[in-house]
């Protein structure tokens, strides 16, 4: 059984690959969020990590000074045990974010040909629970320009589309299912090497009854100097074909979500 695609059309000829990578991120900080796998969405996650890192340090300093009265030290010595245990579990959390998302962008700057990228929530990846697969058209991905930090209103107004299709489709309106891990999969041709943050997996098939959220971006208007450019790459000797196999590729990171099951109100 699977899933129809739904399509949404960006704005542009092309994709840079900054709106993927911001796309992807956010598509990500969704599918943890909605399936309370994280307490908040991500920017508020990353702006809890930062205060409770900053309520640390003060703690600390002023423990040192050691001016508060005995009942007082007791009180921030009890808030500083709390800082330091909710630290460590999301230290860890957002450490393995980082490790995909920096994983993520050194993949767009080595790979000329993305096409799909698969997000599975499971025990494993040959055991989801839930799927997300987003796919570009070919030749839609622009070479050029550098994977910038900041989000543009392209990747704002993409990532919109991309979340507000998922809530349609019903993604996140299952009961909770505990603690998941978040696998990352790539498509790409069969030359990417990156060892140190994919791994091939060429024999890589969703399972009969897996039903994927499929979602496909398609550019506004395609460039015909750019399909012109494709032709030798289509017609291309055997073993160019072969080097450029398109395959799987599974990120050697994952992100395992928090025992933190809340309420989720709709906006």
């Amino acid at each position: 059984m699977m899933m129809e695609c739904t399509e949404i059309e960006a704005a542009s000829e092309v994709l840079e690959k900054s709106v993927i990578f911001h796309v992807v991120k956010e598509m990500i900080g969704f599918v943890l969020y909605m399936h309370q796998q994280i307490p908040s969405v991500l920017q508020d996650l990353n702006l809890e990590f930062d205060a409770m890192r900053i309520e640390r340090n003060d703690l600390e300093s002023g423990l040192k000074q050691g001016d508060e009265k005995a009942s007082t030290r007791r009180k921030l010595s009890g808030r500083m045990r709390e800082l330091k245990q909710g630290l460590r579990k999301l230290e860890k959390l957002m450490n393995s974010i980082s490790s995909v998302l920096a994983a993520l962008r050194q993949m767009l700057d080595e790979v000329h040909g993305v096409q799909v990228v698969v997000l599975i929530l499971g025990s494993s990846p040959m055991q989801p629970r839930h799927v997300y697969e987003l796919s570009f058209s070919q030749g839609s991905v622009a070479l050029e320009r550098e994977i910038e930090c900041t989000k543009n209103k392209a990747a704002e107004a993409l990532s919109r589309k991309i979340i507000r299709a998922l809530i349609s489709n019903g993604a996140g309106s299952v009961s909770y299912a505990g603690p998941m891990k978040l696998f990352f999969l790539v498509k790409a041709p069969a030359s990417f090497t990156l060892p140190q943050h994919f791994l091939p997996k060429r024999e890589f098939r969703y399972k009969k009854k897996t039903v994927p959220f499929r979602l496909h971006i398609k550019c506004k208007v395609r460039n015909q100097i750019m399909e012109n450019s494709l032709q030798p790459f289509q017609s291309s000797t055997s073993s160019e074909s072969k080097s450029n196999e398109i395959i799987w590729f599974q990120c050697r990171h994952t992100i395992k979500g928090l025992a933190c099951k809340s309420t989720f109100s709709e906006e």
